[in-house]
């Protein structure tokens, strides 16, 4: 055979190694030597035949397709698209172009080999080059400032941002919990039921004063035969009752320590109607300082507690109270104390009460001075007006105290004009409508027992008085409210 080869054997060559002997027979005649139509004097040099296996065939292999094909394949078949498209293309060889000898196959793949060892190995040198001068100069050892601050901007981006809201409750929280403590009773307080409903025994406090003064609820320490007092920080005290309120639900208690931390007293005048409310005390008596928030929902509420005790002027909140926050703080987004949690309405939801600290802070500046608790006091009883009741009683005015007793059917009798009290010296009767006290205007969210409250008993005020839709004035000369007018 001659140098050249045809298409067929170049296949062959490369699918098999080694070659295997050419297909020397036909499908149905001989099984060695020449084929019958082909000359021996074909123009080709012949080799001497190689020895075959007796009875043995090779079929004829199948023309690879075109994605099969290597490089040496594709020079006998239609040039195909280069693979390489910013190299020009390899000219195309003729018909009978000459292939390459495995000799320079095998020559063409060291050079490769040569140069991909190259550079593998140049690229090894060079980055222990670099890993040598980094190690040298530390770097190595430096942390990652990127990727550190990537980071951080990441957990940044993750976490919600505070509303104002959020940040109010969260300041007020961190600047008045400290101030608020748990009360626990022995005796009778600590087995009565409190405003709630449920067994007492517990409840929260508010300390005023770094001397150890803190107030809290009258039916929490009211009869009980011991007190203890624990703080925010862990520190417990034995306690007393310094005095117990004879208008409203609250008492004074005191224990003996200096330097505690103390809850800034507000001004309940100044709030309004949908405020942030914030409550802070010790439902159940475990959950210590758990804080909850809600608005102001309205002012001037008045109830009637289980034991028949009737509290008016109260402000009422969503935020929620529960049993043990009885004497804890209710506070503005300020972190201000604005009012004395003292009851819940037991069949609603989210409706609570608090006495406004506008009518505790005469009983702060007493116990402060040293003096007994004391309230002063006229000596009636009234209902305070609003807008409804006067419209359906056809009053003429819209805010004020008009002097009216109660009957039978409301549960208990009781006259409006109690006898002998600074009223009944004064000339009030009931059906008088009192608008002001010393000039000083009653408003629905300034009713009159929180005018008073400003004043010591045994001082003397001006009411402004209309009798029968005419304007009065009287003189009365305020008394100390006994514990049960």
């Amino acid at each position: 055979m001659t140098d050249e080869t045809t298409p067929f054997d170049e296949l062959r060559g490369r699918a098999t190694t080694p070659d295997p002997p050419p297909f020397t027979g036909n499908l149905g005649g001989e099984l060695e030597g020449e084929p019958a139509d082909v000359p021996a004097d074909a123009g080709a040099e012949t080799r001497p035949p190689a020895a075959m296996p007796s009875a043995s065939y090779s079929p004829a292999t199948a023309r690879r397709p075109a994605w099969e094909t290597d490089d040496d394949d594709a020079e006998t078949a239609a040039r195909p698209t280069p693979e390489r498209w910013f190299e020009p293309a390899e000219s195309v060889p003729g018909a009978t172009g000459r292939a390459r000898t495995p000799a320079q196959r095998e020559a063409r793949g060291g050079v490769l080999g040569i140069v991909l060892a190259t550079a593998v190995l140049t690229a090894v040198l060079a980055s222990g080059g670099t890993y040598g001068v980094l190690r040298a100069t530390g770097a190595l050892d430096q942390p990652a400032p990127a990727a550190t601050a990537a980071a951080a901007a990441q957990t940044a981006a993750a976490a919600a941002p505070l509303t104002d809201q959020d940040q109010a409750v969260i300041a007020a929280a961190a600047k008045v919990s400290p101030a608020i403590v748990t009360i626990k009773t022995t005796g009778p307080a600590g087995g009565s039921s409190d405003f709630f409903g449920v067994p007492g025994g517990v409840g929260s406090g508010v300390v005023f004063d770094a001397g150890g003064w803190i107030i809290t609820n009258r039916h929490v320490v009211e009869d009980s035969q011991g007190l203890e007092v624990d703080l925010a920080d862990g520190r417990t005290f034995e306690a007393r009752v310094y005095g117990i309120d004879t208008l409203t639900d609250l008492a004074i208690v005191k224990v003996e320590a200096t330097g505690l931390p103390v809850a800034p007293i507000g001004d309940s005048s100044t709030i309004r109607v949908g405020q942030l409310a914030i409550a802070i005390g010790s439902p159940l008596g475990t959950y210590t300082n758990s804080v909850t928030a809600g608005i102001v929902s309205a002012f001037g509420r008045t109830i009637q507690v289980e034991d028949g005790t009737t509290i008016r002027n109260l402000i009422q909140t969503d935020a929620a109270i529960n049993p043990g926050n009885s004497g804890g703080a209710l506070l503005d987004a300020a972190g201000n104390v604005i009012g004395i949690n003292t009851a819940v309405a037991s069949s609603a939801n989210g409706i609570g009460f608090a006495i406004p600290i506008n009518i505790a802070r005469p009983l702060l500046q007493q116990a402060l001075a040293g003096q007994e608790l004391a309230r002063p006091w006229i000596g009636i009883r009234y209902v305070a007006i609003d807008r409804q009741l006067a419209e359906e009683e056809n009053l003429p005015v819209q805010a004020g105290a008009l002097i009216r007793g109660s009957d039978a059917s409301s549960g208990q009798a009781a006259p409006a004009i109690v006898p002998g009290s600074p009223a009944e010296k004064a000339g009030l009767r009931e059906g008088d409508i009192i608008t002001a006290v010393d000039g000083q205007k009653i408003e629905t969210t300034r009713p009159l027992d929180d005018i008073l409250t400003q004043f010591a008993p045994g001082k003397t005020v001006t009411l402004d008085v209309l009798r029968d839709g005419k304007a009065t004035t009287l003189t009365v000369t305020l008394g100390t409210r006994p514990a049960n007018p």
